[in-house]
């Protein structure tokens, strides 16, 4: 390496981008195309507004290309950092270049907590009229932001391979890393954070569910919706990225600047050891830099034209997440940038997978229309580091796009609201439902068979962490997001749900009952079906969000999980754990290609071929052979009254054993395996009102 005329200073390499330690000393390479100057500058501490050292880069002997690069002797981990760009600031052209800002790394692995990022000082602009132009702030903003950490490259990983398993095999927990153990009833020593998760491990493993699905944790900003909406609320959900490479700081529970990033690998490895898969709900769409009034936080003051869509009028963002800005994925350094961060989790930090966030956006070019082959989609179905990764797509995005059933190619597994809202018009008992509720059960061939994907490219859920709980989907009739301060016109409007009698938490048993055995429903479909089963989290003890149907801003009791309501609603609790062990007992319900015509019969409650046209149909029945000793049927009885089906008949070496019955109070309602109750009456079987049940046909002493 070339020396500087400081001893200390060399001119560095060029790769990889970011802060890496190399010999004994640190190599900072930073990407900007149109910068005119940069530098880096180093801090003490969190809250330092002066620098303790500022080295300009010299662009004859530190830059190559576009990559701004240069290597300091002598710097450690826990070594704090920053950049300030210098360019053009020209709205009009795109360009919004200020050297008063203090610029976050974009490959940054880690920053400092800093709960009180101070946005008016943060937001580095002054209204210019006329038409929205502005002129640069002379404001210095850095003793308002966190600063970048040099983080600690090494961990004993102890041999740690991804459990890797199949999609057939795979069964989803969406949860929030904080909200499932910051309540005080979670009764974990360390709520709220990486290693409270890692507490909850025989929980999950008791469950049995196999993978967990965290909702960001990519550092983002806790106070960006403090400053629009007041001070009791709090950017909860996260779906606001700051930096994409950072896990959170602020869900680390020591004190340590490089923490945060060895406390998720301690937690990745954890839950390997016990067999379960960390998958990310990433989000590569769009930053909390937002629109043209948001904060100077990194992008916008690197390369504002490289790293967003711009309208025409390029003082404007192009905004097709609803959040003000877009992230411009296609382009070549932009689609770089992703890939790495990508590798960066699978590499260094042994994630699973990722579930990518208005994936759709991903598919649109620089002019923000549509693609059918996105190069950053096919990249990343076709990474050779990313090759054994699950990749999972909300196929939409803010602005109408919707690609359910045609995401990219094979390899890209989707979100499949239908299946969300099909099997909640069923059992709510809406007309003409009969069709759409067998299609999602089989795996939804409707929408996936016709580009050759099966029902493992269909992730089957009926609630996320965007909408309802299980419990309020059937408390509620209407949403109730008044502490969201927007009057309540946040949030869906239309949620196929029901209160079944009163709106809210009641003490009558009959509605009561009701609930409970909709709730179970829903699980025993969900569990039945194929595709990949996605449950939300402490949907299995009846979290309740009080109707609240968009939580994102609600980092309080509204949306923490209230483990003591797993004392309260054991039975819900047994009942999920007995449906995860059904479907892992039967592989014939979770297999990777579609039903035939052979595999499964459907019957009408008398018997007969079900009536597929009529409106008014709510009863359905099917047989499933699984193996040549044993067969499946159940039964769906979505109207309010009982019905009896008639039963296939059983061959004289075989009889009919009751599995579940969701009508069924506690025990009775799930058989383990090998202890299902041998039916009195093997010509019928007469099902309660909004109730489902499975039988086994199998072996049996005669």
């Amino acid at each position: 390496m070339t020396k500087s005329k400081h001893s200390d200073i060399q001119m560095g390499e060029p790769s990889p981008l970011g802060a890496r330690v190399r010999d004994d000393g640190v190599n900072f390479a930073f990407f900007s195309r149109n910068a005119r100057r940069v530098r880096l500058e180093l801090f003490d501490r969190t809250e330092d507004s002066k620098a303790s050292r500022g080295i300009d880069f010299d662009p004859q002997l530190n830059r190559t290309g576009d990559v701004w690069h240069i290597w300091i002797k002598g710097i450690q981990p826990s070594q704090l950092y920053a950049y300030r760009v210098d360019g053009p600031y020209d709205p009009k052209a795109g360009h919004r270049f200020n050297f008063n800002k203090l610029l976050l790394d974009p490959f940054a692995t880690a920053i400092t907590k800093w709960p009180h990022w101070d946005f008016d000082q943060a937001l580095g602009y002054n209204p210019s009229i006329p038409d929205g132009d502005f002129v640069p702030s002379t404001i210095d903003n850095a003793g308002a932001m966190p600063k970048c950490v040099i983080t600690q490259e090494y961990f004993d990983w102890q041999g740690d391979r991804p459990p890797g398993h199949p999609w057939s095999r795979t069964i989803i927990y969406e949860t929030h890393l904080r909200g499932c153990t910051i309540h005080p009833s979670s009764q974990v020593k360390h709520p709220g954070t990486y290693r409270g998760l890692i507490e909850k491990i025989p929980y999950f493993k008791e469950l049995g569910v196999t993978a967990l699905e965290l909702m960001p944790i990519q550092e983002f900003n806790e106070s960006q919706v403090t400053s629009i909406l007041g001070k009791s609320l709090r950017n909860y959900w996260g779906y606001d990225p700051v930096l994409f490479l950072a896990p959170k700081a602020s869900y680390s529970s020591g004190k340590g600047l490089d923490q945060p990033k060895q406390e998720f690998r301690e937690m990745v490895l954890a839950f390997h050891k016990a067999g379960i898969e960390i998958i990310l709900d990433v989000v590569f769409n769009h930053t909390a830099e937002t629109d043209l009034l948001g904060s100077t936080l990194n992008y916008r003051g690197i390369d504002n034209t490289i790293f967003y869509l711009l309208e025409d009028d390029q003082r404007f963002y192009k905004n097709y997440t609803g959040t003000g800005n877009t992230i411009n994925a296609n382009h070549p350094v932009v689609q770089e940038h992703i890939l790495s961060a990508l590798r960066y989790w699978v590499q260094e930090m042994h994630v699973d997978g990722f579930r990518f966030d208005l994936a759709s956006i991903l598919s649109r070019d620089t002019k923000g229309s549509l693609q059918e082959d996105a190069p950053i989609l096919k990249t990343i179905a076709r990474d050779t580091v990313l090759k054994d990764v699950k990749i999972i797509a909300e196929p939409w995005d803010a602005a109408g796009a919707y690609q359910l059933g045609h995401f990219s190619d094979q390899r890209w597994v989707e979100w499949n609201d239908r299946y969300r809202d099909d099997i909640r018009r069923f059992w709510r008992g809406d007309d003409g439902m009969l069709g759409a509720f067998a299609n999602r059960i089989c795996g939804s061939a409707d929408i996936f068979a016709h580009l050759g994907k099966g029902p493992q490219n269909s992730i089957n859920f009926i609630t996320c962490h965007d909408g309802f709980t299980l419990n309020d989907m059937v408390s509620y009739r209407n949403k109730h997001n008044e502490l969201n301060r927007q009057n309540n016109n946040d949030g869906a409007n239309e949620n196929f749900s029901d209160n079944y009698g009163f709106e809210g938490q009641t003490t009558d048993k009959a509605i009561e009952s009701l609930r409970k055995r909709q709730i179970k429903n829903f699980l025993l479909t969900l569990f039945i079906s194929r595709g990949v089963p996605m449950l939300l989290g402490a949907d299995e003890f009846r979290r309740t969000q009080k109707g609240n149907n968009n939580a994102y801003c609600q980092d309080n009791e509204t949306s923490w999980y209230d483990w003591n309501c797993l004392k309260q609603h054991r039975e819900i609790f047994d009942f999920t754990r007995g449906m995860i062990a059904l479907r892992r007992a039967h592989p014939i319900l979770s297999k990777e290609q579609f039903y035939t015509n052979t595999d499964i019969l459907w019957f009408s409650p008398q018997g007969e071929l079900p009536n597929w046209s009529h409106s008014k149909g709510k009863q359905l029945a099917c047989l499933i052979q699984d193996t040549q000793e044993l067969s499946l049927f159940l039964m769906f009885n979505a109207s309010s009254d009982s019905v009896d089906f008639h039963l296939p008949t059983a061959p004289m070496t075989t009889q009919w054993y009751l599995a579940v019955d969701t009508s069924l109070e506690g025990s009775q309602d799930a058989f383990a395996a090998k202890k299902e109750s041998l039916l009195d009456n093997p010509q019928t079987y007469r099902l309660k009102p909004q109730s489902s049940a499975i039988l086994l046909k199998k072996m049996g002493k005669m």
